[in-house]
């Protein structure tokens, strides 16, 4: 009987290489199998992932860890020939993909998840969700609100870090990113002041003026400021146009909180 180090040596290696720019966010496009190591350890993280139309997949803090990915035949969004092998591979270390295949262990939205092994410096991804990007487009990704500009497999995590997944339509646009920061506790019927900012692509932050804000009468306005009033536990988030959705927050009114993820 071969040990699961004998196993997982002779399992595919992949070879994360430093791509440039939309190509390795691009070729960073996955059906996932099942994480083999455990969510339970790992480095704390915290992962979005945002659909089309601006719709949140998920948005939970979770371990990132070496994962067991398994690629898929189905995976085809590079072109012919570029399909997945089906075989299963080892994504080592806290990555972003890896974490995105952890997630996926218990966020049903983002399943099946479709990954190609085709190229030789790195997994492909190419759906999350059953969602597929256009051929103008690819799964962008940040981390820590800045576009990394490397794939996927080939980051390493730290404790702390935030990592977004945004299903791109365009490669010739770079979307900003919101991010609201609200209070967690509040009392029932008091207003409170959250602020919402926008992340351009290289990560630059600027206070969000004209952002709805769930919860909010009034859009944001000078410094990123707008009032919320709660008298249940809500959690909030923030819009503005065709930017991409803010992370939820969830807020707790008089010790009462948000149920659910």
């Amino acid at each position: 009987m071969t040990t699961l180090e004998e196993r997982v040596a002779e399992m595919p290696k992949l070879i994360p290489t430093r791509l440039v720019a939309v190509c390795a966010l691009a070729l960073t496009c996955c059906v996932l199998g099942v994480a083999s190591a455990s969510a339970a350890s790992g480095v704390p993280t915290s992962l979005r992932v945002v659909g089309s139309g601006g719709k949140v997949l998920a948005d939970t803090n979770l371990r990132a860890g070496s994962t067991a990915i398994r690629t898929s035949r189905r995976a085809n969004c590079f072109g012919p020939g570029n399909r997945g092998s089906g075989k299963k591979v080892v994504v080592r270390g806290p990555t972003p993909l890896g974490l995105l295949a952890r997630a996926a262990t218990f966020v049903k939205a983002l399943n099946p998840l479709l990954v190609t092994d085709a190229f030789d410096f790195g997994l492909g991804l190419c759906g999350i969700g059953g969602q597929v990007p256009p051929p103008t487009g690819f799964w962008y990704l940040k981390v820590n609100h800045k576009n990394p500009q490397v794939g996927g497999d080939g980051i390493k995590l730290r404790r702390g870090d935030d990592v977004l997944w945004y299903l791109l339509p365009d490669f010739e646009v770079s979307p900003e990113e919101l991010w609201l920061r609200a209070p967690r506790r509040v009392k029932s019927g008091v207003p409170f002041v959250v602020r919402v900012f926008s992340y351009a692509d290289d990560g630059k932050r600027t206070p969000e003026v004209g952002a709805r804000v769930r919860g909010a009468k009034r859009p944001t306005g000078p410094g990123g400021r707008t009032r919320v009033v709660l008298r249940r536990p809500l959690r909030l988030i923030a819009r503005h146009g065709a930017k991409i959705p803010s992370n939820r927050v969830a807020v707790c009114v008089q010790g009462r909180c948000p149920r659910g993820r």
